[in-house]
């Protein structure tokens, strides 16, 4: 073989080579495109016609939506009317609680129609309050169209949440998420019955969190409301708010509208607080509440400056009640609370919301400043009564028939008053003692002769009494005062 000859086979090999490493690269996917692909969720996402990463809850809604119920309340008769709302900027999606000029029709029945969502395979059903509220039957329709009688199992105003039961077994459901893990900017779905539209999904972001709306109708209300632009209805409230692992974070239960549809921002009662009131709605038929026994309010700026506070997070103790657990612990006004037991607080929803989830007797751990000082407190929660034991159903029913809030005197009240004993009415709403004519602060001494000492013997003695009832004592000023009521 001569020299051109060689010089030809080695200038054909290093060709080959060259062209053979280029394919290669050709063929390799790019460093980025590699690295993108391997972070992005292969069961969540998708590639647009671009190649751009888009989110795909197909898997996520599929198995979702067959644990997402239908809720229809027969509400009895009422006059149907002819009327003109006044949308209310935000309101529910079941009542109508806007202002009304009414005009008077014949008496029909009133329906209503919401959402609610399986959460055991034994037929257990979580959904909104007013959904339910006033109903003297209720249906629930499954996603198969399956339609069964409910048996309201409890209910808790505080909060706008119920307990459904139907019977049957082996059905699907929803297991709780926690709620305190969901981040601003998550993906979330919306799952319900909008306009009675059956099984509805919608997605969003988590815009916000510990949202308080002062909506709920309810003196000791727990607003700590996660918002979402997830486009909810009429007919959402009750319903999923469910995470892209499929897990339920929330209940549908508002939207913020000046026309009663949705204009962009809905709220949904977290998980976690959900998940606690049906538990104890399940176990004991009441919600079994832990109270600090504080007015609080929001710390700002402004309000810093002018209180002298050395801190801006936090909640700030405005008033601390006679005889709670507050006062007991050692708190004192002008305190700021900024943490429950680790977690750290900066609204009073979010304080409402942390201690709201514990029940009477429950201890947790208070981290607060009081000047430029923080300290550290053990507080043992009472209940709205001032006991540290479980509260019974019927407890909740007398109150409410009552409408009153009563608390042990202390021994400077009994001392001023010149009694040995009594209960004071705290606070009046609606009801049979605010009927009567009794104000607020009345020390009740006495009910049919029968001498009372603790706010739980007040509701004893009345649990057992039927017809007329008289009640005795006496006011801050010295004036003595009788009241009788009929139970």
């Amino acid at each position: 073989m001569n020299w051109k000859q060689i010089l030809w086979f080695v200038g054909a090999a290093l060709a080959g080579g060259l062209m053979a490493v280029g394919v290669y690269k050709m063929a390799e996917p790019s460093a980025g495109a590699s690295d993108f692909s391997l972070q992005a969720s292969p069961k969540f996402a998708a590639l647009d016609s671009q190649g751009n990463l888009l989110p795909d809850f197909r898997q996520v809604a599929h198995l979702t939506t067959p644990a997402v119920v239908h809720v229809k309340s027969k509400m009895g008769q009422r006059s149907q009317s002819s009327a003109q709302e006044i949308p209310d900027p935000f309101r529910d999606f079941f009542g109508d609680r806007g202002f009304r000029f009414e005009m008077p029709q014949p008496n029909t029945p009133r329906e209503g129609s919401g959402s609610g969502v399986l959460i055991s395979a034994d037929g257990y059903i979580v959904t909104n309050n007013h959904v339910i509220e006033n109903a003297e039957e209720v249906e629930v329709v499954l996603n198969d169209k399956r339609s069964y009688t409910a048996k309201i199992v409890g209910a808790d105003p505080s909060t706008d949440l119920a307990l459904l039961k139907i019977s049957e077994k082996d059905l699907p459901f929803l297991s709780f998420g926690n709620s305190d893990e969901v981040e601003v900017g998550e993906w979330v779905l919306a799952i319900g019955n909008p306009f009675n539209l059956t099984s509805t999904v919608t997605a969003g972001i988590v815009s916000a969190k510990a949202r308080n709306l002062n909506l709920l109708n309810d003196k000791f209300r727990i607003e700590s409301f996660i918002q979402t632009d997830a486009a909810v209805n009429p007919g959402n409230s009750g319903g999923a708010l469910v995470n892209a692992r499929g897990e339920l974070v929330g209940i549908n239960t508002a939207i913020a509208s000046q026309t009663g549809s949705y204009a962009g921002y809905s709220f949904a009662v977290p998980s976690q607080m959900a998940n606690k009131v049906m538990n104890d709605l399940k176990e004991f038929g009441a919600v079994q509440r832990g109270f600090l026994g504080v007015s609080i309010r929001d710390v700002d700026a402004k309000f810093a400056e002018t209180e002298g506070l050395k801190v801006l997070k936090g909640v700030y103790v405005q008033e601390v009640n006679d005889n709670s657990a507050a006062q007991q612990a050692g708190l004192k006004k002008g305190d700021v609370i900024t943490s429950v037991d680790g977690v750290n607080v900066s609204s009073s929803s979010e304080l409402q919301e942390q201690i709201g989830r514990r029940r009477p007797g429950d201890k947790v751990s208070l981290k607060i400043f009081r000047g430029s000082e923080e300290k550290s407190y053990a507080v043992t929660l009472k209940s709205v009564t001032g006991e540290v034991g479980v509260v019974k159903k019927t407890d909740y029913e007398m109150g409410s028939l009552l409408g009153a809030d009563f608390t042990a005197c202390s021994e400077q009240e009994l001392k001023d008053a010149g009694i040995k004993n009594g209960v004071k009415v705290n606070k009046l709403r609606s009801g049979k003692l605010q009927s009567s004519g009794m104000k607020e602060g009345f020390i009740i001494t006495a009910i049919d002769k029968k001498l009372v000492f603790k706010p739980t013997e007040v509701e004893a003695i009345l649990r057992a009494k039927q017809g007329g009832v008289l009640i005795e004592g006496i006011y801050s000023d010295g004036t003595k005062a009788y009241y009788a009521i009929g139970l």
